[in-house]
């Protein structure tokens, strides 16, 4: 397994590869911009991508300068890319084994109505989780309000939250940053299950 730093290392390089096999011609302050880095830390990419022989840079009329994908790295591109979706396959394991374990403890607490709180991927996941439990999904929580947008359940908007009937709240992210929006409405400790 990789660590942080190496996964935004593969990360960086995979999207980098991506560029240059759709688009030959493009420029660093391009990929720059999409890929939303520094340009000359893009720089730094491509001279080692070169340097490994992963890229193959030539300079064309006016100056302008070329890459093309190497068979090498092609080849590292698709390590990068297998690499990259087991990296994703054991995050939602891991997502899925504790959204899991939350809701073992809301049965065993005595829960039936809870509100999930984000409408992102894991909130979608934790929905998902939930079927086939005696658990009742009130709404999910989130900035906006919306009928019937959440596999057909309400999103909520905070100020919603207060006349809202709910045993809990999963908080449907690894993000501490909810918490304290959670705290702000005054709802109890004990109603609060965070991921």
């Amino acid at each position: 397994m990789n660590t942080p730093g190496e996964d935004r290392h593969n990360d960086i390089t995979l999207r980098i590869l991506d560029q240059i096999k759709s688009d030959s011609s493009l420029t660093q302050r391009s990929i720059s911009s999409s890929l939303n880095i520094a340009l000359g830390l893009v720089n730094v990419y491509i001279k080692r991508l070169a340097k490994k022989g992963h890229i193959k840079i030539t300079k064309g009329p006016m100056n302008r300068v070329k890459y093309a994908l190497t068979p090498k790295g092609f080849a590292h591109r698709v390590d990068l890319t297998y690499n990259y979706m087991q990296s994703s396959i054991n995050y939602l394991r891991d997502a899925r084994t504790r959204i899991d374990n939350i809701y073992g403890q809301m049965i065993e607490a005595g829960v039936k109505d809870i509100l999930i709180w984000g409408d992102g991927e894991i909130a979608e996941l934790s929905y998902i989780s939930m079927r086939g439990l005696p658990l009742n999904l009130v709404g999910v929580v989130d900035g906006k309000k919306a009928e019937k947008a959440f596999f057909g359940h309400h999103i909520y908007a905070y100020e919603d939250v207060p006349n809202l009937d709910f045993d809990a709240v999963l908080v449907a992210s690894f993000s501490k940053k909810e918490l304290k929006q959670i705290k702000k409405l005054g709802i109890e400790d004990r109603k609060i299950f965070s991921l």
